[in-house]
This record gives C-alpha cells, sequence and structure tokens, in this order.
C-alpha cells in the first residue's frame, strides 16, 4: 500500500476556506496523507500551510497557460484533487484535462453577478460540477444549488472553522476596546470584505439611526475590499460613527471585545463571524440569508437581507436589554457544540478520498 496523496487548491477564496485548507491539510498529514497545497503565494504569507507539514506550490490568481501549467505540473501524480471554490475548481478542471484522477469540490459560498456576468457564473458551475466526482456543499442551499446544476454526487459537507487555541483573554479583549477608545460607549463589530454583497450599505444605514443612541455605539469592520473609498466617503460626509479597520491579525479579540457582533450579508453559508461570536459568547445579529438560518439556530437574532430599520432596531434592542444579551450568549456557546469539529471535518473528507481511491491506495494512520 502506498501513500495517499492529495492536492488541495485555493484560487484566493474567503478566510473560510483558506482557514478550512489550513486545517484540512494539519489533519491530513497528521494521518499520513501526503499533501500539496495550491494558492497564490500571499496565502501562503497569511496562512502558512507549510508549517502543516504540507508542500506548498505558489499559484497566480490568473487563468493564464502559465498558471494553469504550474497547478498541472503540482497535481501530476496526486491520487485526489480537492478543489475550494467555483475559481479554484475552474482551473484545476483545466489543469487534469483528460487525466483520470478525481476532482472533489467544495463550495463554501455562492458568487453573485447579474447579466451576462451571472450567466457566465452559472455555466462555469455547471462545466465544474459536472466534472467533479463529489461535491461538498457547506449548507444544505449548496449541496441543493449543486443539484440542480447536475452534479453527480452532491452533499453535505459542512466545515468547522478553527476555534481559537485557548480562548481569549480578557486582557485581549480590553486591550482592543481601548486601541478603539470605546471604553464607555458599545461596541458593534462586523468582519469582511468591503464588497457589495457583505451588506455595509445596509449598515451604514442603520448606524444612522444609531447616532439617537446615548451613548453612540462605534461599528468596527475589519476587512479590506473595493467598496473602501465608496463607504469611507460616505462615512466621512454624514460623520457616521463607522471605522474601516482594513485587515486585521486581531479578529478574534475584536469580536470577543465586541457588544454586539453584526453580520448583513446578501449571503453566507458557515460565516466564520457567526461561528466566532457564536463560540465566544458575543451576540449576534445577522440577516436570514443561505446557510445563517441552519448555522445559528435560536442563538442569534435574525432578519431580513437591506432592512436597515431592522439592524437598527434589532442591535438598540440588544444593547438595551442585558438579560437578553446574557441568554443570547449562552444559548451561543451551546449552539457551537452541535457544529463538526476538526476531527470530525477532516474524517469526513477522507472517507471521500477513501471511496474514491478504493483499491491499492490508501492512506496510513499515524
Amino acid at each position: 500500500m502506498t501513500q495517499l496523496h492529495t492536492v488541495q487548491v485555493l484560487g484566493g477564496g474567503s478566510a473560510g476556506s483558506s482557514a478550512h485548507v489550513r486545517s484540512l491539510a494539519a489533519g491530513l498529514v497528521a494521518r499520513g496523507v501526503r499533501v500539496t497545497v495550491c494558492a497564490p503565494a500571499e496565502l501562503d504569507h497569511d496562512y502558512d500551510f507549510v508549517a502543516t507539514g504540507a508542500r506548498f506550490v505558489p499559484v497566480p490568481r490568473r487563468g493564464d497557460p502559465v498558471a494553469i501549467g504550474a497547478l498541472r505540473g503540482a497535481c501530476a501524480g496526486a491520487d485526489v484533487v480537492h478543489a475550494h471554490g467555483l475559481h479554484a475548481s475552474v482551473r484545476a478542471g483545466l489543469a487534469l484535462g483528460q487525466q483520470r484522477v478525481p476532482l472533489v469540490v467544495t463550495w463554501h459560498t455562492r458568487t453573485h453577478a447579474e447579466g451576462a456576468r451571472g450567466r457566465l457564473l452559472r455555466l462555469m458551475e455547471r462545466r465544474t460540477v459536472r466534472a467533479a466526482a463529489v461535491v461538498l456543499g457547506t449548507s444544505s442551499e449548496l449541496v441543493d444549488r449543486a443539484r440542480r446544476r447536475g452534479a453527480r454526487d452532491a452533499r453535505l459537507g459542512p466545515v468547522s472553522f478553527p476555534a481559537p487555541r485557548g480562548g481569549v483573554a480578557e486582557s485581549e479583549a480590553g486591550k482592543a476596546r481601548a486601541e478603539l477608545g470605546v471604553m464607555d460607549r458599545p461596541l458593534l463589530v462586523a468582519v469582511g470584505a468591503l464588497e457589495p454583497h457583505r451588506g455595509y450599505r445596509t449598515l451604514l444605514d442603520a448606524s444612522r439611526l444609531w447616532l439617537r443612541h446615548d451613548p453612540v455605539p462605534l461599528v468596527a469592520v475589519a476587512g479590506e475590499g473595493p467598496q473602501r473609498p465608496v463607504l469611507q466617503r460616505r462615512i466621512d460626509l454624514e460623520g457616521l460613527p463607522v471605522q474601516l479597520l482594513g485587515r486585521r491579525a486581531d479578529v478574534t479579540s475584536l469580536i470577543a471585545a465586541a457588544d454586539v457582533a453584526v453580520l448583513p450579508s446578501r449571503w453566507e453559508a458557515r460565516s466564520p463571524l457567526a461561528q466566532e461570536a457564536l463560540r465566544l459568547g458575543v451576540p449576534l445579529v445577522a440577516t436570514a440569508v443561505g446557510g445563517v438560518p441552519e448555522l445559528v439556530g435560536d442563538a442569534a437574532e435574525l432578519i431580513p437581507y437591506g432592512d436597515a430599520d431592522a439592524l437598527a432596531g434589532a442591535v438598540t434592542a440588544l444593547l438595551g436589554d442585558p438579560g437578553r444579551r446574557a441568554a443570547l450568549a449562552a444559548a451561543g456557546r451551546m449552539q457551537a457544540t452541535t457544529w463538526p469539529t476538526e476531527d470530525e471535518t477532516i474524517a469526513q473528507v477522507l472517507s471521500v478520498y477513501d471511496e474514491l481511491c478504493a483499491g491499492p491506495r490508501r492512506p496510513r494512520t499515524a
């Protein structure tokens, strides 16, 4: 029996998919699987895939022949190729060509677009799921979407967002509050790239309503993206109580420091912010979209997408009701115990690999 070799392909992707691949690589290596991670070079800087024991091959984000050639070389001799996200799946399919190597695809989220770009994305979805031996969706909605696009085998594959080792010290949360100057006022935290589907326009609309609150809450947004200039211009013009913090290495501490976490997105599957907030016992107000209701159950306040009045009202009510905040904190921690652990997630993925590679090649146990 020989050692199983899997190639994990990232095309850039979200923080959730990158963190999942790092967790998966570490768990597979510990179980005797040889792992190669193919991703843009900057992701290894952020997630240190090499430290897991995996081999790292930098592959540019672009989809030109040079990038596809680099990916094809990395996949040579692999037993299973596992692509995370739509664009990574397209590139992995092109790199594999006619090779008889099983392709596993995980859909972590949906890509939003209208018109011609929307039609192109749907075409890409159909081609990738039909080329895949197995499609894993991180929410039931994504599984259904893959089946509608023609997937031969689509399964629920909820991923575990790695919990912080040892939790978060109170001093770290206090330091985050002090840095933001909110020792005597409420702190609301949102996390995610500054992109249209994240719902930040609605968040700014709600923040204008929070100006009536005494003291006025500070809204801190951790993330970077193309909408920063537009959002910052509006914050400055309207005097909104919002700080765009950019990329942060201390996101967990920021969430732990929050009085309320806010998730105003148009769509989410297994939101890292929602998982972090519930694990840490931070009350969450989130839009009832995608996989969010399935993820949080009754442990968060759910509101319609795009409704600034509902968002502002839910947060204001929580800030004025310590008992409700305490109840949500307890419910969040309890809900988090129902999610799959990292070990369970790795075991499920490994069972898929084992199924696809049944025969002489089997992963060795550590």
